[in-house]
C-alpha cells in the first residue's frame, strides 16, 4: 500500500530505536506489505524526521530479515520465508526457554499477576478477533521473564528476530489463538509454582507450535 497520507507526526528528536520501532510494526502489521518499495524520502516525511534515522534503521531491518536493500537499486519488504522464520522461530524458542528457567522461583507475585493479566487480555482479544490487541498481550506475557533477568544479550538476539515470527504469528492469530490462551496459562501457573523446568519446556514448546509453514498464509 502506498505510504500513509496522515498520522502523528513522530517528534523530531525522536531517537534511531523509536524510527526503527515505527517501522519495524509497520511491516508486521502489514502497513507495508511484502515487495513494497520503501523510500527513505517518503518514510522520513511520513515519520517527520531526517532521512539519516530512516537509512541507520533500514539497515537494521535488513539485518533482521524484514527488508531486502539491493544496493543502487531499492529496498523492499522482504516476502515471508517459510525457512527463515523456521531458524527465527529456533533461536526465539531457545532464548525464551533460558529466560524462563532462569526466572522461575524469582520472578515476585507482581510478575505472575502482571503475567495472569496480560493472559487474560490476550484471551479477549483472540475471542473478539483484535489480532493487534492479541500480538500486544502475547509479546507482554513472554518479555515479562526476559525484562526480570536482565540479560541484555538475550534481549538484542530477540529483537532481531523477534519481528520475522510476528509476522507469521499474525497470520495464525487471524485465523485462531484460543490454543495460545491455555498454553499461556500452564506457563505461567508453572513457573508460579517455582517448576523452572516445566516451566522452560512449556516456554520452549510454545513457540514450536508456529509451523513455519504458516508463513505461507
Amino acid at each position: 500500500m502506498p505510504i500513509p497520507s496522515s498520522g502523528p507526526a513522530v517528534d523530531r528528536s525522536l531517537l534511531r530505536d523509536d524510527v526503527y520501532r515505527r517501522l519495524r510494526d509497520a511491516i508486521v502489521d502489514c502497513t507495508f506489505l511484502p515487495g513494497e518499495q520503501l523510500k527513505d524520502g517518503e518514510l522520513a516525511e511520513w515519520l517527520g524526521v531526517s532521512r539519516t534515522p530512516v537509512r541507520e534503521a533500514l539497515l537494521r531491518l535488513g539485518a533482521s530479515g524484514l527488508v531486502v536493500a539491493l544496493p543502487g537499486r531499492s529496498t523492499r519488504v522482504s516476502a515471508i520465508d517459510p525457512g527463515a522464520v523456521r531458524d527465527a522461530r529456533d533461536v526465539i524458542a531457545a532464548m525464551h526457554e533460558l529466560a524462563v528457567r532462569q526466572t522461575t522461583g524469582r520472578l515476585g507475585e507482581e510478575h505472575i499477576d502482571r503475567m495472569r493479566e496480560a493472559n487474560r487480555r490476550f484471551a479477549e482479544a483472540v475471542d473478539s478477533g483484535d489480532v493487534d490487541a492479541a500480538l500486544d498481550a502475547d509479546e507482554e506475557i513472554h518479555w515479562i521473564p526476559v525484562t526480570a533477568l536482565g540479560n541484555k544479550a538475550l534481549e538484542t538476539v530477540l529483537d532481531q528476530f523477534d519481528p520475522l515470527v510476528r509476522r507469521a504469528e499474525r497470520l495464525r492469530f487471524s485465523a485462531d489463538g484460543h490454543a495460545s490462551v491455555e498454553l499461556h496459562s500452564r506457563l505461567i501457573e508453572l513457573m508460579a509454582a517455582g517448576d523452572a523446568q516445566g516451566a522452560a519446556s512449556v516456554a520452549f514448546n510454545i513457540w514450536h507450535t508456529l509451523p513455519a509453514e504458516d508463513a505461507d498464509g
